[in-house]
């Protein structure tokens, strides 16, 4: 699939990131993280994401790639595959890179980026979201984002599926 330049220089690859992170850094710039499988994009995505625009300078969203959804939500998972996802959040202005990676969780991509702030939605606790020993080793933070009501991707796929 060909994307528009704008959406396809924000999905990197761990080396691509790499420099980018380099270079923010060595001007002063804060350096968000936060991670998920965005399957279906709602509301409550895009209030969590852009609420890791007012921590920081870069967000960088790690983007569990489809074998990783598929072990974490079931068999009938992804709805939509990585490309589809880490595209529409390269979309969002907000949004400075987009990372896929393979593992359950993101903790091997967090001690490589090392965020000044670790970021999650309000179904975690920030003593128990993975990497924020990490993070708070290093003199960074973890946030906690409160959910939007009632918005979860499983509940969209289970209200379209009793139709």
């Amino acid at each position: 699939m060909k994307l528009h330049p704008y959406i396809s220089h924000k999905i990197l690859d761990i080396e691509t990131l790499r420099q980018r992170l380099q270079h923010w850094r060595a001007v002063g710039n804060k350096i968000v993280f936060t991670n998920g499988c965005f399957d279906i994009l709602h509301l409550g995505h895009v209030e969590l994401l852009a609420q890791c625009r007012t921590y920081g300078d870069y967000v960088i969203v790690g983007l569990n790639a489809d074998a990783s959804v598929k072990r974490l939500k079931g068999e009938n998972r992804p709805i939509n595959d990585q490309e589809a996802r880490a595209a529409v959040l390269a979309a969002l202005s907000f949004v400075d890179a987009v990372v896929i990676f393979d593992q359950d969780t993101p903790l091997e991509l967090i001690k490589t980026i090392q965020p000044d702030v670790l970021v999650k939605g309000g179904d975690y606790e920030a003593d128990k979201v993975v990497g924020a020993d990490i993070v708070r080793q290093a003199g960074g933070e973890v946030r906690i984002v409160p959910l939007v009501k009632g918005l979860s991707t499983s509940a969209i796929i289970s209200k379209t599926s009793a139709k």
